[in-house]
């Protein structure tokens, strides 16, 4: 696991939790952090925006309504409005890049989604998270096709 992509990942569900905190399209949230990263602030810790960061975030995007149909299938005993919002968001990204991002090994987009869950979300939600994307992993070759 990179630093790096470690970092994007994060940013990305950043992103995508304020969008959904805030009930607005992730991309415009994403056009607004890239745009604050780009003003120059001296002596201010800006956050950069990683161009994996705009991929996963705008990838999500794409595939949104198909990745929350996924989650609300099999999501047993939970609808995504009573998901804790952290757990809703890292699963969305988890999703978008274990399904659709070939570049990355299933196992990495695994422990990564669960670092998130494990800083942003209740002690639950690390469980939660891995177990949900660990079936999704499974059906990949059906989730792809369809």
């Amino acid at each position: 696991m990179s630093a790096a992509r470690s970092k994007a990942r994060t940013r990305a569900f950043q992103i995508l939790f304020e969008a959904d905190h805030r009930e607005v399209d992730p991309l415009s949230v994403l056009a607004g952090w890239v745009a604050r990263a780009r003003e120059p602030k001296p002596d201010e810790g800006v956050p950069q925006v990683a161009e994996y960061t705009m991929q996963l975030v705008e990838g999500y995007v794409k595939h949104a309504r198909r990745i929350d149909e996924l989650i609300s299938t099999y999501a047993v005993g939970w609808t995504l409005d009573r998901m804790p919002i952290a757990d809703r968001n890292v699963l969305r990204l988890g999703a978008y890049e274990l399904i659709w991002e070939d570049g990355v090994p299933d196992a990495v987009v695994l422990d990564e989604a669960v670092e998130i869950a494990k800083e942003y979300s209740t002690d639950d939600s690390p469980a939660f998270v891995n177990g949900l994307l660990a079936r999704f992993m499974e059906l990949k070759p059906s989730i792809r096709r369809d």
